[in-house]
């Protein structure tokens, strides 16, 4: 009863080599293709996620060396214009400073030649103050 080899082992032997043949031109084959197709599908999709994944990783690295190099500019061009404008402030201080002096030094000698001249004219206007004085004082003798 163990295992007999008759007729019929054969023609199962038959049945399932014919079974398996179909089986295989039928399933095992498209289906291995597809995951083969499938495989090859993820491998180009992860590949071309990496790739640009080190593309964007590049493009950032360079876009804030382009900014680091645009913010080293600008404080740059700053320090420049208010050194220059350091530099325009001194002057136009000087520039005003000395226009401010001349000024003065010219009222200074109006003022000194008018109190010359008032000087000059004292003697007279004290004279004719002191008469116009006594004049008012003393009616009846001018």
């Amino acid at each position: 009863m163990f295992l007999k080899l008759d007729g019929t082992f054969i023609v199962q032997l038959l049945n399932f080599v014919i079974f398996f043949a179909i089986l295989n031109v039928v399933f095992m084959r498209p289906v291995a293709r597809a995951i083969a197709k499938r495989r090859e599908y993820i491998d180009s999709v992860t590949g071309d996620y990496d790739r640009y994944q080190a593309e964007g990783n590049a493009l950032r690295t360079q876009a804030e060396a382009i900014r680091a190099a645009a913010r080293r500019e600008a404080e740059q061009l700053a320090a420049q214009a208010r050194a220059e404008a350091s530099n325009e402030s001194a002057k136009l201080s000087t520039e005003f400073a000395q226009r401010a002096s001349e000024k003065v030094r010219a009222a200074h000698e109006t003022v000194n030649s008018e109190v010359q001249a008032a000087r000059s004219n004292e003697q007279r206007a004290v004279q004719e103050l002191a008469n116009e004085m006594f004049a008012r004082a003393v009616p009846e003798i001018a």
